[in-house]
C-alpha cells in the first residue's frame, strides 16, 4: 500500500483503514501516569511473591482469576466470554492447546472472593465446572516449572518477555473478536493484548487508551519483546490500534472482527505512516539502541 498523503480523498481511505484495524478510541499520545502499585493478596500467597513489582514494571500483578470451559468450538468459547462480559465480568478466551479454548474472567483479591463469585455463577447456570488461578500460577511469579517457594526468585524480565511472545504466538490464526453487537465491539486488538498479559500474571487494562497510559514511553529503536506498539487512524490523530512487539521489527495483532490474529511488520506502509509510539511495561531495559 502506498504512503498516504494529506489530501481530501486520502482522509476517506484513512478512516476506512482505521475502521479495518478495529480498536477505535479517543486516546491521544500523552505522558503516562506513575507506575501502579501491587494489589492486596491473601496471606497464604504473600510469602511466595515479591513484596513489590521490580523497578520499571508499571502494571499491577493479577490476583485470583476464574477459569472455565474446554471448548473444541471457538464460537462457544467466544459466546461464553461475551455473555460473562455483558454480565459485568471482564472475560476473555484463549487457545489452551490440543485445539481447545478456555475462558478466564475476574481479578479477585482473595481465593475466597473468587470462589464465592464462581459458585454464584454456577448456581445460576452460567458456568459449569471452574478452576481458580492464583497469583503463584503465573509466569510473572514462577522461577521455573514448579510453584514458587518462600525464597523463590521471580524470573527476570527477559524470561517474562519471551513468555509474552510465546503466548501471543499461540493466538496466531485465531479469529479474535467480540462481535458487532457486543459492548466490547472495537476492542479486538486491545482485548488480545490484555489476554496475553493477564495470562502471564500482569493486569493489563482493556482499552487502547488505558494500555497506552499504563506504560512508559520507549523509542522505536529501543523496542524489546513484549512492548506494545500503537497506531492512529490518521497520522497524529487519536490512537486506534495496538500490537505486541515480538522482535526483528515484527508485532502480533488482532486486525478486527472476522480477521485472524497475525504477524505484521512495522515497515509495512500503513503501519509505518500511522505509527504513534511504543510503551514498555517491564523493567531491566539495557541502555542504548536495540
Amino acid at each position: 500500500m502506498k504512503r498516504l498523503r494529506k489530501s481530501g480523498g486520502v482522509v476517506v481511505m484513512a478512516v476506512a483503514l482505521s475502521w479495518y484495524y478495529g480498536c477505535r478510541t479517543d486516546a491521544r499520545t500523552v505522558p503516562p501516569p506513575s507506575p501502579a502499585s501491587l494489589p492486596a493478596r491473601a496471606a497464604v500467597e504473600t510469602s511466595a511473591l515479591p513484596a513489590k513489582a521490580p523497578a520499571g514494571e508499571t502494571l499491577a500483578r493479577m490476583g485470583y482469576t476464574i477459569q472455565v470451559g474446554a471448548f473444541a468450538v471457538l464460537d462457544n468459547a467466544r459466546a461464553l466470554a461475551e455473555a460473562l462480559t455483558a454480565a459485568g465480568l471482564d472475560a476473555f478466551y484463549f487457545p489452551a492447546g490440543s485445539g481447545l479454548f478456555k475462558v478466564r474472567f475476574g481479578n479477585f483479591p482473595s481465593w475466597d472472593a473468587a470462589v464465592v463469585e464462581a459458585r454464584k455463577l454456577k448456581e445460576k447456570g452460567r458456568i459449569l465446572e471452574y478452576f481458580i488461578v492464583g497469583p503463584a500460577d503465573y509466569a510473572v511469579t514462577r522461577p521455573g516449572a514448579s510453584r514458587p517457594t518462600v525464597d523463590a526468585t521471580p524470573p527476570p524480565a527477559s524470561v517474562l518477555r519471551e513468555k509474552l511472545v510465546d503466548t501471543a504466538k499461540n493466538f496466531i490464526g485465531v479469529d479474535y473478536a467480540w462481535g458487532g453487537t457486543s459492548s466490547r465491539s472495537g476492542f479486538d486488538c486491545s482485548g488480545l493484548v490484555q489476554a496475553v498479559y493477564q495470562l502471564n500474571g500482569l493486569a493489563m487494562p482493556r482499552s487502547v487508551r488505558d494500555q497506552y497510559l499504563s506504560g512508559t514511553a520507549v523509542p522505536e529503536d529501543r523496542l524489546m519483546k513484549g512492548d506494545l506498539v500503537f497506531f492512529a487512524g490518521t497520522p497524529g490523530g487519536p490512537l486506534s490500534h495496538v500490537g505486541i512487539y515480538i522482535g526483528d521489527g515484527v508485532f502480533i495483532h488482532a486486525p478486527g472482527s472476522g480477521k485472524n490474529v497475525r504477524r505484521e511488520s512495522l515497515e509495512s506502509s500503513w503501519f509505518r505512516v500511522h505509527f504513534s509510539g511504543a510503551r514498555a511495561y517491564l523493567g531491566e531495559r539495557p541502555p542504548g539502541p536495540r
